[in-house]
């Protein structure tokens, strides 16, 4: 039985103050003493399914029995939880902390009070204790049992095979079948039972933590996490069901959601009687204010879904406790019901500080034990992943353990925070990998990546045969993210834009993709032997990985005009949505160059399948060349030249019609979200224009490497001049394309603008900076063109845009350093005609790069005619006080269009794009780093390697738009994850990581590490250069020089 001794309190172990938590107290009162006298037994049932008596004085608070059960509990972070219980009309109500506990519950010797997840956080990575994600495991697994969590079979399984994982460890087949048999964690578990395995074999070497970690990420993909299902009727009398959650409140019809109101929409929250009423702020374009009205059961099932929604707002939304209001003199109008606690920021920025304290428990269901170490790493100050102690078979927890070491989710969360470290994020020479030995297997374990930069494809987990089904996924978000991954309680793909972005989830919960086992488990390991002996089968002059570098991106090039060719032509076949001439425009030229360069394809593959020796192996001396395919291809190129001029003219079309017809824009959006569509469709239309920088470029480097008097020089000579003089034509067009190209897509982020695409308008920069106001240090995402200067704020929106707040035209425009003004590192000061706003980058280098390509557009602008025209739909006036300004910033932070009834949807918005990426990773890319991207674009196969994973695994890989994009095989249509590579650096493996392999380069971003290797040092150089390109950009002089350098 747990008696109340004088420890510290959850509360007092965050550093709260004495009348921390009392929020109904007027301010300076403190809160009443701990009342003596007859004591009560209260039960708690904890989460691992034990139960706990817990003596009580009977006229004590509820906040005296919470933080008895969190000091049992050694819980920290004990703020996301809290205790339900059945109150004497049997509705599950939680106990309030503020009230004494024998006015709550009235016959405790009958009653079971709960200990459960009161709070669920957008995202996992917030939990920084291992108990912590142990103990929100431990709830998603009794939510999975009780139907609660509801989802399709394969996300169960994979839900199951992790908790599988935790508790008995590494693939015993017969062992999962029997330890499956004596427990049920889903009805009808045994229909799964055969999934169950086959996920499960892929969790080799997951520690308990890693499983925990694994199976929160895929259940906070599904609509039903963390949701509490509360019955209601529309004014219409349809029955639907309401629930609470930190984005808002949420409106399910069945177990489908169908509306959701985001806290920034919401005026105000009532009840009167059994009527719960939902005020919304004004409508932009009218002046009154919408009131949804929501009828239940009674007036007690109402107040206790008030209480919980002021309880959700207030965690999630408030920096800080709510002040309590002072009491009324004579009478009291309303409920004085308050949330008494901690804010969830409040929680995180002492967790962030490291001054908790660190500690053992023991997995009650668990059979294996982590072997972490003691010893905490130095770089890692704020771990938290305890050590789980193996001397107790119940719940029990040690006082006072030093926590072992091991990397930190809190440097996962700060992805989304936090601005990225000044100084070099590469080393300045990067050698190939030293050649050596097997590389050792690592002993300490680590807990998995966090999913911010890794983001999946839209479609998700589904592997070609004979790999056992994977879950069916949606984009991460995004995705950031943000294409990014999610699961859908159907089992289909969930839009990308719909739950999220680099990073939101099923309720608009930003939060990172989904990890896919393609990128962080065993699955497909290859062993080093085999890999080595194939390689030394291939030939090893530089001329043939040329060679082979034409056939790997040919067959991207190829799959890319399939989009267009195939899958666009026949989605746009079905539907009637496209005029006939925009489709005359496009597809008659895009069918001539699919079939084209299919031919291509099959030459090349010819000609290396010979150079191989894999055919006439006693001719091959004769054709270990390619410049004579090359020239003979790109001679027959000069016949489709018609079509390539078209193009330019497709894509303005298509632009023009999408502006005028609102059917074919959901048309081509609706594509955009299918997973073969893994880029913004109209970049596709503009592949046929890169395609030839990629052939110049390739036979550049074949001149360059032959001697004069070698038997392919010739050809390649007479190759290069013919494409070169191709390019020359095509060059002007190609730039302006491509700026036309990126003012549609950032118009499809920006919300709030009415005329972004308007002739003489160029891109120059986008990123993200944050803007100095009344309140500090505001994230705000910033668009640089060659007129005007706009800046935006996203918040936790349906549509995953951006939504502007202010323009400053660069006609007049100063600016100037300001650090030792402001007392802000890397502080700028912009001063406009009407305007003037301070600003600072995340590094130095960033504020170089910002400050030259302003300075640049300002002296565009001032050879202009004159100011530009007005861009937003409805400008905000420039004379607001600097409060009001910052009031109007801080409103529409989260600003979400909520719809006026219940039943309606959001309308989704691809997440995922580049702009998200910047935001997340707080840094920015210009239309130049875009320019260089199109001619850095790479495919092939690389091994990859997981940081704590033993064997490496053989993928196809696709580099471009600063992403690698991950197939299983290049014969797949569409990508089953990827990594934006924007802010990451670029290094080799030192001798410490124990990767004694050739060709190795390791890709990081704070404490996420992945390891690439290639089957050649030609290729080893050529991925590092491209990606070079996307982790690092250098300045705007030397790219230009560079690129004068390359004549088109």
């Amino acid at each position: 039985m747990g008696e109340i001794e004088q420890k510290p309190t959850p509360a007092s172990r965050l550093g709260a103050p004495e009348n921390s938590g009392i929020s109904t107290l007027e301010r300076g009162q403190k809160p009443p003493p701990t009342p003596s006298g007859k004591l009560m037994t209260v039960k708690i049932q904890m989460l691992d399914d034990t139960q706990e008596a817990f003596e009580v004085p009977q006229r004590a608070p509820g906040k005296v029995l919470f933080d008895a059960v969190c000091n049992h509990l050694n819980l920290v972070e004990g703020d996301y939880f809290g205790l339900e219980f059945p109150d004497h009309r049997k509705i599950v109500v939680w106990l309030d902390l503020l009230k004494p506990i024998v006015k709550q519950i009235r016959r405790p010797k009958h009653v079971v009070v709960k200990f459960v997840v009161k709070f669920f956080p957008p995202d996992h990575t917030q939990l920084q204790e291992e108990l912590t994600r142990y103990l929100f495991a431990l709830q998603v697994k009794q939510d999975l049992a009780q139907g609660r969590l509801t989802c399709n079979d394969t996300s169960a399984a994979l839900l199951i095979s992790h908790i599988v994982q935790s508790e008995i460890g590494d693939f015993d087949e017969a062992l999962d079948r029997e330890h499956l048999a004596k427990n049920k964690y889903v009805p009808q578990q045994d229909a799964l039972e055969d999934k169950i395995v086959e996920f499960h074999h892929s969790h080799i070497g997951q520690t308990p933590a890693e499983s925990d970690f694994q199976l929160l990420e895929v259940a906070r993909r599904l609509e039903m996490y963390g949701i509490r299902l509360h019955p209601a009727k529309d004014r219409e009398g349809t029955k639907i069901n309401l629930a609470v959650a930190n984005t808002g409140i949420l409106v399910f019809q069945g177990f489908t959601k169908i509306n959701a109101f985001n806290w920034a929409k919401v005026r105000k929250l009532s009840f009167k009687r059994k009527r719960f009423l939902i005020k919304l702020r004004p409508d932009v374009n009218s002046s009154y204010q919408d009131t949804l009205e929501f009828l239940m059961a009674g007036r007690d099932f109402c107040k206790s879904f008030w209480k919980i929604c002021v309880e959700h707002h207030a965690f999630f939304r408030l920096l800080e406790e709510p002040k309590p209001k002072p009491k009324p003199v004579l009478f009291s109008r309303g409920s004085s019901f308050r949330f008494s606690g901690r804010t969830q920021k409040q929680v995180l920025d002492y967790v962030k500080e490291g001054g908790h304290k660190k500690v053992q428990f023991e997995r009650k269901h668990s059979k294996i034990h982590s072997t972490r170490s003691l010893v905490s790493q130095p770089t890692a100050p704020n771990s938290e992943v305890p050590k789980q102690s193996p001397q107790s078979a119940s719940l029990t927890f040690g006082e006072g353990t030093e926590s072992p070491g091991g990397q930190s989710c809190q440097q996962a969360k700060e992805t989304k925070v936090c601005t990225l470290e000044s100084g070099p994020r590469q080393s300045p020479a990067l050698p190939k990998s030293p050649p050596g030995s097997k590389a050792a297997e690592q002993t300490t374990a680590v807990p998995p990546e966090e999913e911010e930069e890794e983001e999946g494809g839209k479609d998700g987990i589904r592997p070609s045969n004979p790999q056992p089904p994977q879950p069916s996924t949606g984009s991460l978000t995004g995705s950031p993210h943000l294409s990014e991954l999610s699961i859908n309680s159907q089992g289909g793909a969930v839009p990308a834009n719909v739950t999220l972005s680099p990073n939101l989830s099923p309720d608009n919960k930003q939060a990172s993709p989904l990890i896919s086992p393609l990128l962080n488990d065993q699955a497909c390991p290859r062993t080093d032997d085999e890999e080595e002996g194939r390689r030394k089968r291939f030939p090893t002059d530089k001329a043939y990985y040329i060679a082979k570098e034409v056939s790997t991106t040919e067959r991207t090039y190829l799959k890319d005009l399939e989009v267009i060719a195939s899958w666009f032509q026949s989605t746009v076949s079905k539907e009637d949505s496209m005029p006939e001439a925009l489709k005359s425009l496009i597809f008659p030229n895009f069918e001539p160059l699919h079939k084209f360069h299919t031919n291509f394809l099959k030459e090349i593959e010819q000609r290396l399948a010979l150079w191989e020796g894999r055919s006439n192996a006693h001719i091959r001396g004769d054709y270990q060349r390619i410049g004579d395919v090359m020239l003979k291809n790109i001679q027959g190129m000069k016949h489709l030249a018609a079509h390539l001029w078209k193009h330019s003219e497709a894509l303005e079309a298509l632009e023009t019609s999408i502006k005028g017809s609102r059917r074919l824009e959901h048309f081509c959006r609706d594509f955009e979200l299918q997973k073969v569509c893994y880029l913004p469709l109209n970049t596709f239309l503009l592949r046929p224009l890169h395609r030839l920088m990629h052939y110049k470029h390739v036979l550049e480097r074949l001149c360059k490497h032959h001697p004069p008097n070698h038997a392919d020089f010739r050809d390649c000579r007479a190759a290069l001049a013919e494409i070169t003089e191709m390019v020359a034509q095509l060059h002007g067009t190609m730039i302006k394309m491509e700026n036309f190209q990126k003012l549609h897509e950032l118009k499809k982020d920006l919300i709030g603008i009415d005329n972004l695409v308007i002739p003489g308008r160029e891109f120059i920069r986008l990123g993200s900076l944050s803007k100095l106001s009344g309140k500090g240090l505001q994230q705000r995402m910033f668009f640089l063109f060659n007129d005007v200067l706009l800046y935006t704020s996203r918040g936790l929106t349906a549509s995953n845009q951006f939504k502007v707040h202010g323009q400053l035209p660069l006609y007049g425009m100063t600016i100037e350093e300001s650090e030792d003004e402001w007392g802000v590192p890397h502080c700028l000061t912009l001063r406009g005609q009407r305007q003037s706003i301070i600003v600072a980058a995340s590094s130095r280098s960033e504020m170089e790069k910002w400050m030259e390509d302003i300075q640049m557009a300002i002296d565009l602008a001032e050879k202009s005619n004159g100011p530009t025209p007005e861009l937003l739909a409805s400008s905000p006036p420039d004379n607001k006080s600097p409060d009001e300004a910052t009031a109007a910033d801080q409103e529409s932070e989260d600003d979400l269009s909520a719809s006026r009834t219940s039943l309606e949807r959001q309308a989704p918005h691809r997440g995922n794009t580049m702009v998200h990426v910047c935001w997340h990773r707080s840094t920015s890319v210009s239309m130049v780093d875009f320019s260089i991207a199109v001619e850095n674009q790479l495919s092939g196969n690389l091994l990859r390697k997981f940081k704590n994973s033993n064997g490496w695994q053989k993928l196809w890989v696709v580099f471009t738009n600063f992403c690698l994009f991950f197939y299983k095989s290049h014969q797949d249509s569409h990508p089953l994850a990827s990594l934006p590579l924007l802010g990451y650096s670029l290094t080799i493996p030192s001798e410490s990581e124990n990767i004694h392999k050739d060709y190795v380069f390791k890709l990081h971003f704070k404490s996420h590490v992945y390891y690439f290797r290639a089957e050649s040092e030609y290729t080893f150089e050529r991925w590092m250069e491209v990606i070079r390109s996307a982790t690092s950009s250098a300045s705007r002089a030397h790219i230009l020089s560079h690129k004068e350098s390359h004549l088109y």
